[in-house]
C-alpha cells in the first residue's frame, strides 16, 4: 500500500478545504517548498487544482510543472480535466496520472483518452453514497458502485473520495470493498496510523493524506513505518 501526500492548489498556493467548500479554505504556503519536504520520503504525490475543479479547466499547470522540475516527484493530478487538450498538456509537462471526475461519465470521451494516454485515473467522489460532480458542487443520482461498474471496462485505476470526510481529520468511517483487482486509492479524513492500517485491511492499494500532515496529526515517517516502507 502506498501513501500519497496531497497538495491542493488555489491561486498558486497550497491550501486545504473543509469538505470541499471553497468558503472554508486554509492557506499553507508555497507548494514547491511543501513538495520538496514530501520528496524526502516518497517518490509520488497527489495534486488537485482546485481552481480547475471549480472552473472546469486546469489553472495551475505552471505550478505543477515547477514542482516536477524542482523535485523530480511523480505526480497524479486532478481538477478540471474536462477536455482532451487539458489532459494532453498535463502529460506534456510530465504528469504521470491525470485524474478525471465529472467528464469520466462521458463514455465516448473516456474511451478516447484511455486509448491515447497511459495511467488515466477516475475519481469516484462520494457524498451520501452518490457520485458528486463539477467540483463536488452537484450530486448525481448514480451510486458509487454503479459508477464503478460503468467505468471499470475503461480504467484500472480509481480514487475513492469520501467528500464528507475530506479535510475534517475525523477518520475514515466504514467502507466495504466493492471493487475487484483494480488499483483503488482512498481519500478523505485520513488522520492517523490506525486509519491507514484499516484501509490496508479493507484492500485499498493507496491512501491520500493531506490535512493531517499539515496540521501535525501524523507524520509521513510514521505512516511509512507502519507500512514497512
Amino acid at each position: 500500500m502506498k501513501i500519497y501526500p496531497a497538495i491542493d492548489l488555489m491561486n498558486g498556493k497550497a491550501v486545504r478545504l473543509y469538505k470541499g467548500r471553497k468558503d472554508k479554505v486554509k492557506v499553507y504556503g508555497d507548494p514547491v517548498e511543501i513538495a520538496k519536504g514530501f520528496a524526502e520520503y516518497v517518490d509520488k504525490i497527489h495534486i488537485v487544482d482546485l481552481d480547475g475543479a471549480f472552473s472546469g479547466k486546469p489553472q495551475n499547470l505552471d505550478v505543477v510543472g515547477r514542482i516536477i522540475e524542482k523535485t523530480g516527484l511523480r505526480i497524479q493530478l486532478g481538477g478540471g480535466f474536462r477536455d482532451y487538450e487539458s489532459i494532453a498538456k498535463a502529460y506534456e509537462i510530465g504528469v504521470e496520472n491525470v485524474i478525471i471526475g465529472t467528464k469520466a461519465f462521458d463514455l465516448e470521451f473516456l474511451e478516447r483518452v484511455t486509448q491515447d494516454f497511459e495511467g488515466i485515473t477516475v475519481s469516484l467522489d462520494a457524498k451520501g453514497g452518490k457520485i458528486a460532480v463539477k467540483g463536488w458542487l452537484e450530486e448525481s443520482s448514480i451510486s458509487v458502485e454503479e459508477a464503478y461498474e460503468m467505468l471499470r471496462k475503461y480504467v484500472k485505476r480509481f480514487i475513492y473520495t469520501a467528500i464528507e470526510k475530506d479535510g475534517t481529520l475525523t477518520g475514515i468511517g466504514s467502507i466495504e470493498r466493492f471493487w475487484n483487482n483494480e488499483e483503488f486509492i482512498y481519500a478523505g479524513g485520513v488522520s492517523s496510523v490506525n486509519d491507514v492500517i484499516k484501509l490496508r485491511e479493507i484492500g485499498f492499494s493507496g491512501a491520500i493524506v493531506g490535512k493531517a500532515l499539515y496540521e501535525g496529526k501524523v507524520t509521513l515517517e510514521e505512516l511509512l513505518n507502519v507500512l514497512g516502507d
